[in-house]
């Protein structure tokens, strides 16, 4: 802790003189120096010579350069090394005449620990603290202000770094004053877990280099140039950081072969006294947890504890923590433990064992506004200059690890090429580049690994599981029978057999290993289909609604029709999803490029930046509102009258996700902002792409969406902004009403004498006895058939002609597929949705495809037992916030926090209309339970006629609405 003196009031001193000339600032220290017993002779005008004369002897009273603040001689960086070079027999006192007065010049000699370091007036307080410095036996450091210097700055902080203070149970640093200036704040709070004072000894070999080479550029020969990296991560954070790290190491001047980076997990605990140097890169998982591949390391090192007493006396280390310091609730005990728990854990027991510690512990923070991004640079920046590699290009061939902005990546990419080509074809490994894993979303997949599987695997010495996530470009979710067949093939022949029915209404295939990848793109390609723009910072897959009963065979054909054009018209038009993964063979070597014409060197619509972050667009047609159509950053709301397509109302700037307790982001519904006529839907959508793709946030990707363009800008100036692009003013958006949200079961027929049945997927996931019989149906329906994904992970067989009706019906009973209400058992059932989360997603804190049918099956009895059954009740869950399966829109949402954590929240809309409420953070199953039954009691005998569940929670007052994302944060009572 800091401790705050009351700061003594100022005296006006009047210079004096000696033989008519006014004294400096210099010549007034040097006499309070005299003043103190301290010889002429060891009194010195410069760093050398005040250096020199310490370094002569190991004994006697200490040798003092008193020195002006300005000059080159007197930097920080020549400051510290005099201190690293000087030992414990020199006194620098700065003397400062003129202002501003920076402190850094002696701020940074605080980071050695065992110097004394001081600044003040020069006035009545200075003659105490050069007494002070005097009788320390240590280095000292001192910065001496003339009154007028400093006066109104407000930046100023009169302070003293007394180590001795620290035997005494008393912080070392004590300032006089009120108010610490922001640099010297990076240096201290012990107890905020963000940075930390070191205690560390002076170097023992070599000193330090000029300013900007590092304090130990001259001083690692103990070191041998060889340097250990390991980190541990679940979602990859940390080994970004370590393996940037490693890069740098080698960029500035490391042989390869002396710079190691690998896993906790990987790495022989027994070998760690060995170590002269290791930088530690800690993540944090579930609650103060060491993440799975740094979890086996954490456990042998205290199993073997004795075992390093005293051998690791000659070790360096470096720590880098990540976590979040709101995770568990803002300015909570539980956020104040855990924050970077094994991080802070692994340095105390390292401390203990004797190793030393190279500069202040470093933590990044996910409440930052770019994450752990800021608390790392501003670590490694101090580790580089340690290191003496803080001059090298950031930049190298062999690249080790993450080093370029999503933005930079896009740039270099040409046309979206990257170097993935050649790293597909590579099969030493199962993963491609950092760069080439961004490359590959916009062409529709996810490089993944097994998290079920990587602890196993790293004790085995092995990578992990990768394999590929690949999504495939299906606008309004149509299929043809031929295609689904396809589909079936491929994901058997090359996935891991089953298909998932996503919430952008298309397929995904799930465990394609590298060496298939191609393969299966081509065998997509052959079903007349494909990836483009299926994922990364591009316009994905369009959205529209599949109940057929909405409106008439004709309307709901022009509607799908707009839906194409939209999606094609804010298609990429670069050539390189063919190069990449189409072209083999003497046959194909001409480029050819996905819509026919001859490659396009520039992107008309994107340019070469592409966009912020991800576009989503969804068509809903009324009464319907299947597509969630206000969580997307563009909307069309198609008005129908007497059986005529007249328009649609344009919405803009919706999306769901956000960070746990980051309040610099949150959900939020989108905007009516005005109606447009049918032809004019394709260039508002581009209208709405380009203004964010000029305007969005490419400094952070957190606030880089629609949404928050709208949020900042106002939905109002958006409107204008499209109507400026379009040329004409859009017009006022016409009424319209939805009255459903889920999707259609069982049977229906249209008007044009042809059948369809809407079919319960539980979450989306094709496989087994389901998987066999759809694939049977479309064997059925070649030649006339289709089926219609939808936006609730269900399918609806389309298109059945009478004749076919019998044998479809025949094998939806034969494979138990669901479609009826007693097949689909319970309105919760009906209405439930799940992200894939653990073991593939990477972003993933909790289960939620894998957990949340059980958790529904127990909240079933509980409906049983209050009449409930039947009742739609919308619930939803995904793994983290980013809300893939849109959770914040359900009347219960739950997003996961800690394997087996979840928040829970209530009182959203089941029409779509209201965001929820947090209702419980970090709750667990029988929490869970135990909340919901006498919620589910009360709204069994309390409701109103008609009235939704997340309808009655609100208006019994059990949560607040939420009347705006912009108050997620504020509005709940948790």
């Amino acid at each position: 802790q800091v401790q705050l003196l009351p700061q003594p009031r100022r005296s006006v001193q009047l210079l004096p003189r000696v033989s008519g000339r006014l004294l400096t600032m210099a010549d007034q220290a040097t006499t309070l120096l005299a003043g103190l017993g301290v010889s002429s002779a060891q009194i010195f005008q410069s760093l050398e010579a005040a250096v020199a004369a310490s370094s002569a002897q190991e004994d006697g009273p200490k040798c003092w350069a008193v020195i002006p603040s300005n000059g080159d001689s007197n930097s920080p960086g020549a400051i510290l090394k005099a201190v690293g070079a000087g030992g414990k027999r020199l006194g620098v006192v700065v003397a400062a005449s003129k202002g501003p007065v920076s402190q850094a010049q002696v701020l940074r000699a605080m980071e050695y620990g065992d110097v004394f370091v001081a600044a003040s007036e020069l006035g009545a307080t200075a003659t105490p603290l050069l007494k002070n410095a005097a009788s320390y036996e240590g280095a000292c450091v001192l910065l001496l202000a003339a009154a007028a210097a400093v006066s109104g700055d407000s930046q100023w902080t009169a302070f003293s770094y007394d180590p001795r203070r620290e035997d005494t149970g008393a912080s070392a640093f004590v300032a006089e004053g009120a108010q610490v200036r922001k640099e010297i704040q990076g240096f201290l709070a012990r107890e905020s877990l963000l940075t930390l004072v070191a205690k560390k000894s002076l170097p023992q070999e070599g000193g330090a280099g000029e300013e900007g080479e590092g304090d130990l550029a001259d001083g690692l020969a103990d070191a041998s140039k060889t340097v250990t990296i390991l980190y541990t991560s679940d979602t990859g954070h940390g080994e970004e950081c370590g393996k940037a790290i490693a890069r740098q190491c080698r960029n500035g001047g490391f042989a390869n072969s002396s710079v190691r980076c690998c896993t906790l997990d990987s790495f022989d605990v027994g070998a760690l006294g060995s170590e002269p140097l290791v930088i530690f890169c800690v993540a944090t998982a579930g609650k103060g947890e060491f993440p799975g591949n740094g979890r086996s390391f954490w456990e042998k090192l205290n199993a073997r504890s004795k075992e390093f007493e005293g051998v690791l006396g000659t070790t360096k280390y470096a720590m880098f923590g990540l976590g979040d310091s709101h995770y568990w609730g803002k300015g909570t005990e539980d956020s104040r433990i855990n924050f970077a728990k094994p991080a802070r854990e692994l340095d105390e027991v390292l401390e203990k064992l004797g190793a030393q510690r190279l500069i202040p512990t470093g933590y990044g923070d996910d409440q930052d506004v770019d994450q752990y991004h800021t608390g790392f640079g501003d670590w490694k920046d101090q580790l580089y200059s340690r290191l003496g590699v803080d001059k090298a290009a950031a930049g190298a061939a062999e690249d080790d690890g993450p080093v370029k902005s999503d933005e930079v990546i896009k740039i270099e990419s040409r046309q979206l090429r990257g170097s993935l080509k050649a790293a597909l074809d590579d099969v030493t490994t199962g993963q491609v580049p950092f760069q080439d894993t961004k490359t590959i979303k916009t062409h529709g997949s996810y490089q993944q690994d097994d998290r079920d599987l990587r602890e196993e695997r790293q004790k085995l010495g092995i990578e992990n599981a990768f394999s590929y996530m690949i999504r495939v470009r299906l606008p309004a979710g149509y299929c043809t029978a031929e295609q689904w067949i396809a589909m079936d093939d491929t994901c058997g022949k090359y996935a891991n057999g089953t298909l998932k029915i996503t919430t952008r209404q298309t397929w995904q295939l799930h465990g394609v290993v590298k060496r298939d990848v191609k393969a299966t793109f081509r065998a997509i390609n052959r079903a007349c289909m494909d990836t483009v723009a299926a994922c990364g910072d591009v316009c994905r897959n369009v959205m529209c609604t599949t109940n057929p009963t909405v409106c008439s065979r004709k309307l709901m054909d022009e509607i799908v029709q707009h839906t194409y054009a939209i999606h094609d018209h804010c298609l990429p038009r670069s050539g390189a999803y063919h190069e990449i993964f189409l072209m083999h063979g003497d046959e194909m070597a001409e480029k050819t490029q996905i819509l026919g014409s001859s490659p396009l060197e520039e992107e008309p619509v994107y340019g070469m930046t592409y966009l912020p972050r991800k576009y989503k667009i969804a068509v809903a047609i009324p009464p319907c509102n299947d597509v969630d159509v206000f969580a997307h950053c563009c909307g069309f709301i198609a008005i129908i009258k007497d059986d005529k397509l007249l328009g649609y109302n344009v919405t803009v700037g919706g999306g769901l996700g956000h960070t746990h307790n980051n309040q610099k982001t949150h959900p939020r519904l989108a905007d009516v902002i005005g109606f447009c006529e049918p032809k004019d839907a394709k260039y508002i959508s581009e209208a709405v792409m380009n203004i964010s793709r000029d305007f969005g946030d490419r400094t952070n990707r957190k606030h880089a969406r629609v949404k928050y363009t709208v949020e900042d800008y106002g939905a109002q100036w958006y409107r204008e902004q499209v109507e400026s692009v379009l040329g004409k003013k859009l017009e006022e958006a016409r009424p319209y009403k939805f009255e459903s949200r889920g999707d259609l079961y069982g049977w229906h027929k249209t008007e044009d004498n042809l059948w369809h049945c809407g079919c319960l997927v539980p979450i989306g996931r094709v496989k087994e006895q389901c998987r066999i019989g759809l694939a049977k149906i479309a064997e059925e329906l070649k030649g006339g058939g289709g089926f219609r994904m939808t936006c609730n992970q269900q399918v609806l067989i389309a298109d059945i002609p009478e004749a076919k009706k019998d044998k479809v019906q025949a094998l939806l009973n034969e494979y138990k597929i669901a479609h009826t209400p007693e097949t689909t058992v319970s309105g919760l059932r009906r209405n439930m949705v799940a992200c894939v989360a653990l073991p593939t997603c990477p972003l993933a804190f909790a289960e939620a495809e894998r957990y949340l049918p059980t958790l529904v099956g127990r909240l079933e009895v509980v409906l049983e037992r209050c009449g409930l059954r039947e009742r739609d009740i919308t619930i939803r869950m995904t793994g983290c916030p980013n809300s893939c399966g849109r959770p914040s829109m359900a009347e219960i949402g739950f997003i996961g926090k800690a394997p087996g954590t979840y928040n829970m929240y209530l009182g959203g809309d089941f029409l779509g209309h209201r965001l929820n409420t947090l209702y419980a953070e970090s709750v667990t199953e029988d929490q869970i339970i135990a909340q919901l039954t006498p919620l589910f009691a009360r709204y069994s005998s309390e409701r109103e006629k008609n009235e939704a569940f997340g309808d009655f929670v609100v208006r019994a007052s059990i949560v607040k609405p939420m009347t705006h994302g912009r108050f997620w944060w504020t509005i709940p009572e948790v």
